[in-house]
């Protein structure tokens, strides 16, 4: 089924956490076969993952969540709410309550940058729930001891994403003149069209005067870049190294692929992949990515995905 301009049609719910004290807001473009729940980026939406959907739907279920602060879901006062822990909590509480519908577990979880992170987390606290991780260029920050000793400058890069994401714009008179803003950014240069079309529709959220704002605050965006150092990646590595992975390094990334070889030697299952993209490779790639939860959760050959361009 295809809603306006061509997109398919998605249908939106909300799943009530009350143990985690928030509603999480999902995102179903339905699908037949095995569940992939997809985790976006900081600062995003799940809806920016429409076009890895749209390339998996029917041979996969597909389901994305919005994390915590961002999209439609409830967003926590305090930055205590937003401890990269409470992002892997909440993912694991979501794949929990979908897993019963599902065969009992999460075919692919896909988690995009602190996404992946987040789904990583999940993992090593239920590793037999996740059949596979499809983890894109995942943001993997040091504890912070090491940090200091490995990177001298991360705090002060940390200290300017804080301040960057406090002063970003957050409202524009409408949804073009939003899209003709992000057009003109860098950040923005190497997407899809329909990526950015995708992000206009869904990371935004109307104001009662008619003019739209950013969907997840630059507030959120902040207290969770400020958290980033709070989380020892490698253990979580270590716990969850039962189960397969898929991991993408962005060659025009932000990440040393060393850091990516040093916390995956921890995962036996893990296979790391280098991607000619940069860190916002689902929006630049999605055939790439689908293709990937393609070869860790297979369908059979009458359900198999369309080629891609």
């Amino acid at each position: 089924m295809r809603g306006s301009g061509g997109r398919r049609a998605v249908e939106r719910r909300r799943l009530a956490l009350p143990e985690r004290g928030v509603e999480i807001a999902l995102l179903d473009w339905g699908g037949d076969g095995p569940l992939v729940l997809m985790h976006h980026a900081n600062g995003f939406c799940a809806g920016t993952l429409g076009l890895v959907a749209e390339a998996l739907v029917p041979a996969y279920r597909v389901i994305g969540m919005d994390a915590r602060g961002h999209g439609a879901s409830t967003k926590p006062e305090g930055p205590e709410a937003y401890r990269w822990e409470a992002f892997a909590r909440d993912a694991l509480a979501v794949a929990e309550a979908l897993a019963p519908a599902h065969g009992g577990r999460v075919a692919v979880g896909l988690g995009h940058s602190f996404g992946g992170t987040a789904l990583l987390g999940a993992a090593a606290r239920r590793p037999a729930l996740f059949g596979h991780l499809v983890l894109v260029d995942p943001v993997l920050p040091a504890p912070p001891d090491a940090a200091r000793l490995e990177d001298p400058e991360r705090e002060a890069r940390v200290a300017r994403l804080v301040d960057g994401a406090r002063r970003r714009r957050s409202v524009w008179e409408s949804r073009a003149a939003a899209r003709a803003h992000f057009a003109a950014r860098s950040l923005f240069r190497a997407w899809r069209p329909e990526a950015l079309d995708l992000y206009v529709e869904h990371g935004l959220r109307e104001r009662s005067d008619g003019s739209v704002e950013l969907a997840c605050p630059g507030a959120v965006e902040a207290a969770v870049f400020a958290a980033s150092d709070a989380i020892d990646v490698e253990a979580l590595a270590r716990r969850a190294a039962a189960v397969p992975a898929t991991v993408l390094w962005a060659r025009r990334g932000d990440f040393p692929r060393a850091t990516f070889e040093r916390v995956f030697a921890a995962m036996p299952r893990a296979r790391l992949v280098d991607v000619d993209a940069g860190h916002l490779i689902p929006m630049e790639r999605p055939e790439r990515v689908a293709r990937e939860i393609a070869g860790a959760a297979p369908t059979p050959a009458d359900r198999s995905l369309p080629c891609a361009n």
